[in-house]
């Protein structure tokens, strides 16, 4: 999906906050549908699991960012037989790697700020790990309470006892998070006319010793004083 000559589909305020106007249907479904993935159902994951959770992360991060480039240009609008190679959540690779990381790289950067500015917080804050385990669950399970439960619980130890892995969550986290805060605001505009500002966290210095994976610095487009 081609993006280059679109209007912007948002309103950067005086405060450099980003206002988005309203969005196609097409879009905040897609918003909701590629928080759907397999995340772990138990609390103990093996070696092999964890490696799996890092490849989810890779994944949702570089499909929350394909949306959030199109939710950021006004006048782009998915079709829908044209999706399979977003939805699918087999490992990312090959060509659907490259047209997510393109997708990516395509990014307003005030909308990336806002993206960083979410990461960053989700890792400096006592509260990022429950903030990022909940969310990631519930909409990978929509529509099961008992499997997003215990998703929430797998994460979150995950996130307690394996720091190393907390960038990746967190990225997976701001990427996904931040489309639906999106499409919300957006949702506010369209119903009441007045431009309303996306929801950020503040920006926080990432910990000392927080492991950068180079897939995190290239989706994001964080610099290495990133890292703390």
């Amino acid at each position: 999906m081609g993006t280059q000559g679109t209007k912007p589909g948002y309103a950067q305020r005086p405060d450099s906050r980003v206002s988005p106007l309203p969005v196609e249907s097409a879009l905040v479904r897609l918003a909701a549908d590629v928080r759907r993935v397999g995340w772990p159902l138990w609390s103990e994951p093996a070696a092999r699991t964890r490696r799996e959770v890092a490849e989810l992360c890779r994944l949702q991060t570089a499909r929350g960012l394909t949306v959030l480039s199109w939710l950021s240009r006004s006048g782009v609008s998915p079709q829908d037989d044209d999706l399979g190679w977003l939805l699918a959540t087999n490992r990312l690779a090959g060509v659907r790697r490259d047209r997510m990381y393109a997708a990516a790289g395509e990014l307003p950067q005030p909308v990336r700020d806002v993206v960083v500015a979410n990461w960053t917080w989700a890792l400096a804050s006592p509260h990022g790990g429950q903030a990022t385990a909940s969310f990631l669950a519930a909409g990978a399970y929509p529509d099961d309470g008992y499997s997003a439960a215990h998703a929430t619980v797998a994460l979150l130890r995950l996130w307690e006892r394996r720091p190393e892995y907390r960038s990746a969550l967190a990225a997976a986290w701001a990427a996904t998070r931040t489309p639906a805060d999106w499409c919300k605001a957006a949702e506010l505009h369209a119903s009441y006319g007045a431009a309303v500002p996306i929801f950020s966290y503040p920006r926080l210095p990432v910990p000392p010793r927080t492991t950068v994976r180079p897939w995190i610095e290239r989706l994001l487009g964080v610099r290495s004083d990133h890292r703390g």
